[in-house]
């Protein structure tokens, strides 16, 4: 990923806290058919390896676990908050006019190769994990034992599992800290009048405090 210094993030527990608010990540690998992607909900385990663990699984019927099984390099993307960015926004614009239409956003990439596995004790308690992360905070949450137990093992046979140690792990955390401080603080306060949702949440991913 292309990352200027000033847009890059290399605090792991900043990424990490990101990468678990990413309810869904997409998994890009490659292979001799050519490029495949799925969108899968992922675990992250920090402690296990350098930059950490990633757990999920496939459907069975989709085809690219099988370039994992493979050993094929993944790219793991977790998408964070986006928002276009108006020349508008910048009040140095009115000075020299120099200014052009941007796209602010937080994006980390995860490189690795995973194992797979089918095993049904495994896939049951990854299962577990993935129910207990999601479901947690709900007033009742849903458990796989409310499930008929022949329902859950004909779900088992439809799916495999894998662990991705991560080798490498890059984030971009493009918020306009290349802008002098009242470019900054403009785009950050257009962003948290806006009415739309993703303008504000990237707002509110903004510092307060700009050192250019």
């Amino acid at each position: 990923m292309y990352t200027p210094a000033a847009f890059r993030e290399e605090d792991l527990p900043t990424l990490h806290a990101q990468m678990v608010q990413t309810p869904l990540a997409i998994v890009v690998s490659h292979d001799q058919n050519g490029m495949q992607a799925s969108h899968l909900p992922l675990l992250l385990v920090p402690g296990d390896g350098q930059f950490g663990t990633l757990k999920g699984h496939f459907a069975k019927a989709n085809p690219q676990w099988k370039t994992l099984q493979a050993g094929a390099e993944l790219l793991v993307i977790f998408p964070g908050e986006q928002a276009y960015i108006s020349p508008s926004y910048y009040p140095s614009k009115a000075e020299h006019g120099k200014a052009v239409p941007t796209w602010n956003y937080i994006a980390i990439h995860a490189y690795g190769r995973a194992e797979t596995f089918d095993d049904p004790t495994r896939l049951r308690a990854l299962l577990d994990e993935l129910t207990r992360h999601h479901e947690g905070s709900r007033p009742a949450p849903w458990t796989i034992d409310e499930a008929p137990p022949a329902y859950i093992d004909s779900m088992l046979r439809a799916i495999v599992g894998f662990e991705l140690p991560i080798e490498r792990l890059e984030g971009k955390w493009k918020l306009g800290q290349n802008r002098d401080k009242t470019d900054y603080d403009s785009v950050r306060s257009h962003l948290a009048d806006s009415s739309l949702a993703n303008e504000a949440q990237l707002a509110a991913r903004m510092p307060a405090h700009h050192s250019n």
